[in-house]
């Protein structure tokens, strides 16, 4: 979590939930920008044991992988590499990425998954991308993650409905430290 302070009291923050509405609203606005995400080419692909479910719709979905960014590809009957990744979550886990989209795209008609659970599988991609609960950010770290909630859109909560922040008033706090009786 993030402790700030502003003319109210204290803002607790779940720098997870805000940095996962962060990382949406720009895959978002980048799909409806150019009908892609852009991707980063991974130096060395990250190969991984898949099921032949996964194998099908890699094989099935290239179309749909290359519009949000990820160039997943067979390696062998039963291993899959994951080639490129969408430049915003490069930092993240490629394998776990893929996965999760992987059985988004499994759970869905391809043919249609943009229309029909585009903010789904983009939700589940900056799930992926955004920074971890409970890793330790610097306070340039903190005061940047604040700065860009400021200017993202419905940075209140998080993909899921979650609030992103919360506000306790001084007399809140006041209160809670038996302050004032």
């Amino acid at each position: 979590y993030i402790l700030a302070e502003n003319q109210h009291g204290l803002v607790v923050v779940d720098m997870h939930a805000a940095h996962e509405r962060i990382v949406y609203e720009r895959l978002k606005t980048q799909v409806d920008a150019t009908d892609r995400i852009t991707s980063q080419p991974l130096l060395i692909p990250a190969t991984f044991a898949a099921t032949a479910e996964e194998v099908a719709t890699a094989e099935a979905s290239i179309a749909v992988l290359d519009m949000l960014g990820l160039e997943v590809t067979p390696f062998s009957p039963k291993t899959l590499a994951v080639r490129a990744v969408p430049t915003t979550l490069a930092q993240g886990d490629p394998v776990e990425l893929a996965r999760s989209v992987l059985a988004e795209l499994a759970a869905h008609d391809a043919s249609t998954v943009v229309q029909r659970a585009r903010n789904e599988i983009l939700g589940t991609m900056a799930c992926h991308g955004a920074v971890r609960a409970n890793r330790k950010l610097t306070i340039d770290e903190m005061n940047a993650l604040l700065r860009q909630m400021e200017v993202t859109e419905r940075s209140d909560q998080c993909n899921h409905g979650r609030p992103t922040w919360r506000q306790l008033s001084m007399r809140e706090l006041d209160s809670l430290f038996l302050r004032g009786r």
